[in-house]
This record gives structure tokens, sequence and C-alpha cells, in this order.
């Protein structure tokens, strides 16, 4: 079995979830991760799977797209190929970064572009930009990994003078804190 990645996207409807897992099970693929979400009325899904040797990502990416064509959806399908870690398999812990404020252009930028620059990488993140009636009521939510050499002091800092900048409320937590906090 060889692993492969399909990405789907397009117009949000009834049965994109459906559609898929269907033709990867009819094809003889098993589902191993799926991570999906609806950005506005956009859908976008993201499949990991393991694939029969006989058959070939082209004829799936063909199978997937003639039937989700009609549903106005884009397919890719792409060999996964298993690499380290992102940080390279160095030490780190879990962390939520969450911000709050008004929108505008390069928040996101400017806040990734800290995390980025003390090597932290960013597994999940969550942006809405609310807008209407109260503009700055607008969140992003990072969770991101944070090697355990970097001068943690500094990228606190650094992440919260941004914010000033920015005009955001900051939080950085340990994700565990985040969580119990957070419980619903």
């Amino acid at each position: 079995m060889k692993k492969i990645i399909i990405s789907v996207f397009g117009p949000d409807r009834p049965g994109i979830l459906a559609a898929v897992s269907r033709i990867l099970f009819e094809q003889d693929c098993n589902i191993e991760n799926v991570t999906q979400t609806i950005l506005q009325s956009e859908f976008s899904g993201s499949f990991i799977a393991q694939m029969p040797a006989n058959l070939t990502s082209d004829a799936l990416c063909c199978f997937l797209s003639e039937a989700l064509t009609p549903m106005h959806l884009q397919v890719n399908v792409k060999h996964l190929e298993i690499s380290p870690s992102a940080l390279g398999g160095k030490p780190a812990e879990p962390f939520v970064i969450t911000t709050r404020g008004p929108d505008r252009k390069g928040l996101v930028a400017a806040v990734t572009r800290i995390i980025a620059g003390y090597g932290v990488n960013v597994t999940n993140l969550q942006a809405a930009f609310k807008g209407g009636e109260n503009p700055n009521d607008n969140i992003m939510i990072y969770e991101v990994d944070v090697p355990v050499d970097i001068d943690a002091h500094a990228f606190h800092r650094d992440l919260r003078d941004k914010a000033v900048e920015l005009g955001l409320v900051i939080s950085i937590q340990h994700r565990k804190i985040f969580e119990a906090i957070n419980r619903v």
C-alpha cells in the first residue's frame, strides 16, 4: 500500500464527504486521517489514505474528479512522502497563541513572521474576521509547536510587542492550560 494525500475544495454542499469516502472505498483505499472545514461558503478537505499498489494516483484522481466535478469541486492527489517532522525531531511543547482585535491587512503575515523567526511551527490556524457591526471582534487562534531550546522570554516579548503595534490583545498559553481554561 502507498500513502497519498488528497485535497478537495469548492462550494460547500451536502454529500461531499460521502462522495469522496465512497470513491476511496470503491478503489480499495483506506482513509487514515481527514481534516475538513468550511471557509465562508467553501469546502476544504484533506485526506491521507493508503492506496493499493495496483492503483495510480492519476487513476484515483480521475475517479474522484468524475464524481466531484459535477459538484463543482476540484481535486488533487499526490503521493505522500513520509518526512521528518517540521522541527527535524527537536523536542517541542504545544502552545496556543490567540489574538483578538480589529481586522486589517497583514495581521496573519505580521504574527507568523515572528512565529517563523523563532523556528516555531504553526500546526493549525483558525482566523475569523467578522467585520460587520463589531469590526474589532476578530480572532486568530494559532496552534504552534515551540522548540524547547528557543529563548521563550524573547519569543513571548516579540509577539506581545507586535500585538501592541497592531492593536491586538494576545494570549500565549501552553495547550494544556488553554484546553483546561476553555473546556466546555
